[in-house]
């Protein structure tokens, strides 16, 4: 067993890992489900006259998905403020100025409790707000070295409750923030069960406002999570820690995050076309969010893998949707150059997806998962053919991106199913850039 491919934290014993444990927030699931807000605090144990603070973006405030978040928050009797300023792909100098927000208007203890309402920017600087405040100093002293100085994450805070008004990304369950480091063109994560939210709030009504195209981005990044999360190594391929609490947050796939996988896989790509074509059709809607919550179930507790080490570097570079990148880069990485790890595996992920295998071998059965998942993308429309028509990539920018993926991204290669190097991952990107013609 090679403790390199195997394990994401230190240290370990030489044994494989016999045990899995599943940390989920509270979740409500549903129409409506917005307006039991003030149970949902009531239940957190939030007092009343608290006050507390919704963090969202400029767009969701325009439409009024913020202030109809309020409402329900006042009229359950507690005070919330809005900070706006989220960005996509939230840079740490960005977070920074919400965690400086909350200082100001509230001192060093910060708000009794916290919102995050958008998609997964606006969640992830909620969490990431929420985590500093409550344990003090700046976002770099929580990064993993040598970017940050990795110190760990000891206290939560106050209640946190996240509200997607996507269906894509499972920041509303998962135990890690991403956050860009602008200078040095990569994406770090404060990975720690510290991040999580207290509660998740899935309500299809909050979502029927996204356009095709981001609706059609964030599905792809769902589907990445729960066809990633079906393929990871399995937990006792992994090395025991010497202590349970080193165990990583993404600790390989099990029975349990298999049956979420499939579900997932199921939902998202039987309702994404519906759900573009028509952005008020409430059930396709809803079936999303349970098909991007079953994927986060799947992928952020089993790991993701290959797609997303390659997707952050590109999403960095060039400034890219994390959905769309992930939708250009899983034909050939987890679709493509995985599949030799278990084409049985991947021959039922082409069943899934709605593939005719009849009468095929496993290997050809398991190459149908790919031209499916192509197959969806077009149908949609709106998403591109590949890195080039994504963000101009080239030949000549593969190598530095694979150098920064190998480089970049340990934490995330080390749950890939196959061994990966450098040029390995030079061959997928280049293997990525048209997926069509």
């Amino acid at each position: 067993m090679s403790y390199d491919r195997s394990v994401s934290a230190d240290p370990h014993e030489l044994a494989p890992e016999t045990v899995w444990h599943v940390r989920m927030p509270e979740i409500r699931v549903g129409r409506g489900a917005v307006a039991e807000l003030g149970a949902q605090l009531d239940d957190l144990g939030v007092e009343s006259n608290a006050r507390g603070l919704i963090v969202t973006d400029e767009t969701l405030v325009e439409i009024g998905h913020a202030g109809r978040v309020a409402d329900r928050v006042e009229d359950a009797g507690f005070d919330v403020d809005v900070y706006d300023g989220s960005e996509r792909e939230p840079s740490i100098e960005a977070v920074e100025e919400c965690i400086s927000f909350v200082r100001e208007e509230m001192g060093e203890d910060g708000y009794d409790f916290y919102l995050g309402l958008g998609g997964g920017s606006c969640l992830d600087t909620a969490k990431t707000t929420r985590a500093i405040v409550a344990n003090g100093g700046s976002i770099l002293d929580y990064v993993a070295e040598p970017t940050g100085s990795g110190e760990p994450l000891t206290e939560s805070g106050p209640p946190l409750v996240l509200l997607p008004t996507t269906a894509g990304t499972g920041s509303e369950i998962s135990p890690v923030a991403i956050l860009s480091v602008a200078e040095k063109e990569i994406k770090e994560g404060i990975s720690s069960n510290n991040v999580r939210a207290d509660a998740a709030v899935l309500d299809p009504t909050l979502t029927t406002s996204l356009p095709p195209a981001l609706t059609a981005k964030t599905a792809m990044d769902a589907l990445g999570h729960a066809i990633e999360g079906y393929t990871t190594h399995r937990y006792d391929e992994l090395l025991r820690p010497e202590n349970p609490a080193d165990r990583p947050v993404y600790a390989g796939r099990t029975g349990f995050t298999e049956l979420f996988s499939e579900k997932a896989i199921d939902l998202l790509s039987s309702n994404v076309r519906r759900a573009v074509n028509n952005g008020d059709d409430l059930d396709a809607r809803e079936a999303m969010l349970k098909g991007a919550l079953y994927g986060a179930i799947a992928g952020l507790t089993a790991g993701a893998s290959l797609c997303h080490a390659m997707a952050y570097p590109v999403g960095n570079k060039y400034h890219t949707y994390h959905g769309e990148t992930i939708a250009v880069l899983t034909p050939a990485s987890t679709l493509g150059y995985n599949v030799a790890s278990d084409p049985e595996r991947f021959a039922a992920i082409a069943d899934l997806l709605g593939a005719n295998t009849d009468g095929l071998a496993a290997r050809n059965a398991a190459d149908r998962a790919r031209e499916e998942f192509v197959r969806l993308q077009r149908d949609v429309n709106v998403l591109p053919s590949g890195l080039h028509e994504l963000a101009g990539v080239t030949e000549d920018e593969i190598d530095w991106l694979a150098e920064r993926t190998v480089e970049t991204q340990q934490r995330l290669l080390r749950c890939n199913p196959r061994p990966v190097t450098k040029d390995d991952v030079a061959a997928v990107f280049r293997d990525s850039l048209h997926n069509w013609e």
